[in-house]
């Protein structure tokens, strides 16, 4: 934990505990459930065409417009829009089955409609996603089978 000059950790973490082990659960089961997954094996190119055929469809069903689709490694994240709506895929998304795939991009463009993980935001993902929680926590569960792979 880095906190600022002058902070004391106990007081911070005295008051964030129950948030703070209710995350440490999380990661924990999360890490058993790891181990039961799946890892989908597809190529680059099978990977890339199942990609941009999954961001049309989406953008057609929602409306907006994409400038580019990268693929590169990510560290933290699954994918991510820019301000100039540049959307990057984890390279790493390729193991994943097809209906997260799918919904990792559907949340990418909506953010082209909302900006922020907001109200609006996650009632836009529950039209076409109501399980969207699960799923979130599915792409939990999988960063840690996945991770495990490249190590």
């Amino acid at each position: 934990m880095v906190l600022p000059y002058g902070y004391k950790p106990d007081p911070i973490l005295n008051k964030h505990q129950k948030w703070i082990r209710k995350k440490m659960a999380l990661v924990e089961e999360c890490l058993k459930h790891s181990t039961s997954k799946k890892m989908v094996e597809r190529t680059e190119q099978d990977f890339r065409d199942l990609t941009f055929i999954l961001a049309k469809k989406t953008l057609t069903e929602l409306g907006g417009r994409l400038n580019h689709i990268y693929f590169r490694m990510m560290r933290t994240k699954w994918a991510s829009l820019s301000s100039r709506r540049n959307l990057t895929i984890n390279r790493l998304m390729r193991h994943l089955p097809d209906h997260l795939l799918s919904y990792v991009i559907f949340h990418e463009v909506v953010h082209l409609k909302e900006k922020r993980h907001n109200d609006k935001f996650w009632k836009r993902i529950s039209k076409k996603f109501d399980d969207y929680q699960e799923l979130e926590k599915d792409l939990f569960v999988y960063w840690f089978q996945v991770v495990k792979r490249i190590q």
